[in-house]
């Protein structure tokens, strides 16, 4: 059957849940190619202003505004939205963010192989950008979507997920204000389930980031997810994001820390330390290209300002703020 007979889904085998803010036109976009593929939408809306609620309702959505008097995250959108299924629960839930385009030919797919394996999970598939033609920072997030196919520890906010599996764990962890799915995951499989990515088209991405500050708040806001994550799962034989928090503070907070201080106390060659940059830069280039080695290199700082200023917040316990979805 090809993808533009694929029959609609009831709500009772597959049901998404989208969660968005002031996504415009990329929510109209998502919510109508959903509707063209399953009878039952869930779409949490986080105090958008756009008309986004409306828009949803007007193509047969329900629509959960989420409370913005309680702190923000995506984990508690989402389950806004696993509780929204709880009275008739589907077999399976599709969770989209509502800048993504879901693709025909995925639900057949992605259901297919969660019935030939009960002991899945969660799977995922190829995520694309939209236009990484625009700009670097949409071609980074195109590659760095490009993740291996086969057995994997996690997935992000686009996935089919078993809807015992989810509940079962409790859904996503609401305190978590990044990074929220990969933390989902380690549950997961700790309970016993697998996870896996499949080689098909899943969702096309439209990051819409041309501004190279949007990249800074996003690679910070990164940094965050990789410390609180390490926090919470860090310790053996998991060892959640321990080795990505360690180069972010190695590479973006020690290295030009211990060049500037020796330079200043001890001896001005010690600058040349910070020759480690380019050199770091040259060895990524043959793998991965020179402008994304570059940036890889060049993220570590603003992922050590997120990772130091989660703990920051921890030890003073205060609550960072970071609504962005990207």
């Amino acid at each position: 059957m090809s993808p533009l007979s694929e029959p609609v889904l009831s709500g009772s085998i597959v049901a998404a849940v989208v969660i968005g803010r002031n996504e415009g036109a990329r929510l109209r976009a998502c919510l109508a190619a959903l509707s063209a593929q399953m009878t039952r939408i869930v779409y949490v809306d986080s105090g958008s202003t756009d008309g986004s609620g409306a828009f949803a309702q007007s193509i047969g959505a329900q629509l959960v505004a989420l409370d913005m008097t309680q702190p923000f995250t995506a984990a508690r959108a989402r389950n806004a939205g696993l509780q929204a299924l709880a009275e008739a629960p589907p077999e399976f839930v599709q969770f989209l963010d509502g800048d993504c385009v879901l693709q025909p030919g995925w639900l057949p797919a992605a259901r297919a192989e969660m019935q030939a394996d009960p002991t899945l999970g969660a799977v995922a598939g190829r995520r694309r950008e939209m236009h990484p033609e625009r700009s670097v920072y949409n071609r980074l997030c195109d590659a760095e979507w490009d993740t291996p196919v086969g057995p994997a520890r996690a997935v992000g906010g686009d996935m089919l997920v078993r809807h015992a599996a989810i509940t079962g764990i409790g859904g996503f962890n609401p305190t978590l204000i990044a990074g929220e799915e990969p933390e989902m995951c380690v549950r997961l499989r700790a309970a016993g389930w697998t996870i896996r990515r499949l080689a098909v088209e899943m969702t096309l991405h439209d990051a819409d980031m041309t501004r190279f500050g949007q990249w800074w708040r996003r690679t910070r806001r990164a940094g965050h997810a990789f410390a609180e994550g390490a926090a919470l799962h860090g310790a053996p034989p998991e060892r959640h994001w321990r080795a990505e928090t360690r180069r972010a503070l190695i590479w973006g907070a020690a290295l030009p820390l211990l060049a500037a201080l020796g330079a200043l106390l001890v001896h001005p060659a010690l600058i040349l330390l910070l020759l480690a940059y380019p050199a770091q830069i040259l060895r990524l280039t043959p793998r991965m290209g020179a402008a994304r080695a570059a940036f890889t290199v060049l993220g570590k700082i603003p992922e050590a300002l997120g990772a130091l200023g989660f703990h920051a917040n921890r030890l003073t316990n205060r609550r960072a703020s970071l609504i962005e979805y990207k």
